[in-house]
């Protein structure tokens, strides 16, 4: 990843900061390489991280995954807060409403679903910023077209409660958190 990259991870990722509790646990949907958890040292209980891309190696409070969520997600395990950064556009249209559904059921009652859609804008700059060699791109040629107001939708479906839905980056990607009732 280039420093770009880099720099627009981190502005996904601290926006989950708010969202977790001292002590609690946390899933991180396609964790890349650890920089959601990184981000909530000291303030996190546990943690699980799965990506299909290589991951970092586990440690006492962090397990990290190699596998595509949820079906290589143990499922006895819940979560205070589930993270799904820069990852729904990615699901292809049959499998969204398994993934919205997994997120829900992995979440403790009272927890919260904290998502990043980007705008569908951003597949152009992303184009133009790869061409120029000031990003690697983060697989963005495996976006499939997702909405935010879609991306609600689905998750609404599967039971959860929007609480939040803002824009960052200058309107270019949106936060979603949801609840579990």
């Amino acid at each position: 990843m280039k420093w770009l990259d880099y720099w627009l991870q981190s502005q996904r990722t601290r926006r989950v900061v708010p969202f977790v509790a001292q002590g609690a646990r946390v899933l991180d949907i396609a964790c890349a390489d650890g920089a959601l958890f990184r981000l909530l040292d000291g303030r996190l209980g546990s943690g699980v991280g799965i990506d299909m891309d290589p991951v970092p190696m586990s440690t006492t409070t962090l397990t990290y995954i190699r596998g595509s969520f949820p079906d290589d997600l143990p499922p006895s395990q819940s979560f205070d807060v589930v993270a799904a950064l820069a990852i729904v556009e990615h699901i292809p249209r049959a499998g969204l409403a398994t993934f919205a559904a997994g997120c829900a059921t992995r979440l403790k009652s009272g927890g919260r679903l904290v998502v990043t859609v980007p705008s569908p804008r951003v597949d152009d700059i992303l184009r133009v910023l790869k061409r120029a060699g000031l990003v690697d791109g983060m697989h963005e040629e495996q976006h499939h077209g997702l909405r935010p107001g879609q991306a609600i939708a689905m998750f609404v479906q599967a039971g959860l409660v929007l609480e939040r839905h803002s824009t960052f980056e200058l309107g270019l990607n949106h936060l979603l958190v949801f609840a579990k009732p």
